[in-house]
């Protein structure tokens, strides 16, 4: 089933359950289609997010009635509060993920944030909440190879962003009780069709020339295809009572080259794969220097190489995905060569020169 490159149908959707899920961050890729699977499982869905994710324009009319959203910020406990009105449980996706930024914004959103989403649903005497976090709240730096899911790391995880989404997951799990089931699921590189932070980053530095690969792209990593990642979150959710208090990474389990993957996401879309190559190290300061010259100009925009991507690009990072497959009892239903076939009927023509 691929859900990017198609609108939902009724044909599609399983008959209501009459529970009703609440997904905070449903403006990304990931939210967006997780509430389309969600849908499609037969849930409501109530989206909480600040602006307006153009996800009702998307559903048939027959539909739109399990379809509801709120707007405004997770640190708002009185928003909150109406939003959780007649909602059976949460799945939580909101947060900062730019890996550049303060770390006061980080701390308020991804940390204070996720602390106000629990209270406010604790409060609330729901029982079930998912907790969206990341592989990077356990990378330190070193290889990650074969490992199941290590535990996160607030001292150690690179960065503000791995750090505060490690002590956000912290966070999560100490709320996990009898009562109140606490999960959390570490979605690691999710890209697909649309995918404005990946996969079209790729896909236009590659085009212009600009995209070395480091240390000739031989770090083995792990991703996950958009499909798999939604479904895995709708699995998730139901799967509470056997997840809850264990951090689950998940992955298309399809662990490849650095060099591989860019490979296929290029040679798919007509762009010609990335060849040349840079040392680690000279990317590591590369990174450095111009996370410190953009710092001084005051912006958002991310710089064309950051010293933690120069790591995740340099880094073999990938993980043993049996516990996850178990607890859950799901398998990922799209590969990674599928992916890229979509990634071609998407974007077509569009990258190529």
């Amino acid at each position: 089933m691929v859900v990017s490159l198609r609108p939902i149908t009724v044909s599609d959707i399983a008959p209501r359950l009459g529970e009703r899920v609440l997904l905070t961050g449903a403006s990304g890729m990931l939210g967006k289609e997780t509430v389309f699977a969600l849908l499609r499982a037969g849930y409501d869905v109530r989206a909480f997010q600040r602006g307006d994710a153009g996800i009702a324009e998307l559903l048939p009319e027959s539909v739109t009635d399990r379809f509801s959203q709120v707007r405004g910020s997770v640190n708002d406990a009185a928003v909150l509060s109406q939003a959780l009105d007649g909602v059976d449980g949460v799945i939580h996706m909101a947060a900062k993920v730019s890996v550049v930024g303060d770390w006061a914004d980080y701390e308020r959103v991804n940390i204070e944030g996720t602390r106000t989403v629990l209270d406010a649903a604790r409060g609330a005497g729901i029982r079930k909440f998912l907790n969206t976090s990341s592989p990077s709240v356990a990378h330190t730096g070193s290889a990650i190879e074969g490992e199941g899911n290590p535990p996160a790391s607030p001292e150690h995880a690179r960065g503000n962003y791995a750090r505060s989404k490690a002590a956000a997951e912290q966070l999560a799990l100490s709320y996990d009780s009898a009562d109140f089931w606490v999960g959390v699921l570490r979605p690691h590189l999710v890209w697909g069709p649309g995918d404005t932070q990946l996969v079209e980053r790729v896909l236009e530095r590659a085009a212009a020339g600009r995209l070395p690969l480091l240390n000739n792209g031989t770090a083995l990593i792990d991703t996950l295809y958009i499909d798999n990642a939604a479904d895995a979150f709708v699995r998730g959710y139901q799967r509470l009572e056997q997840i809850h208090g264990t951090p689950l990474v998940v992955t298309n389990g399809q662990p490849r080259t650095v060099a591989e993957i860019l490979a296929g996401m290029c040679t798919a879309c007509g762009v010609p794969a990335p060849s040349r190559s840079l040392p680690a190290r000279l990317a590591v300061g590369l990174g450095l220097a111009l996370e410190r010259i953009w710092s001084l100009r005051g912006t958002d925009e991310i710089p064309p190489m950051t010293s933690f991507l120069a790591e995740q690009l340099s880094t073999s990072h990938w993980f043993d995905q049996s516990l996850t497959q178990q607890l859950l009892d799901w398998t990922p239903a799209v590969s990674l060569e599928e992916g890229y076939t979509q990634l071609g009927i998407f974007y077509g023509d569009r990258f190529s020169r």
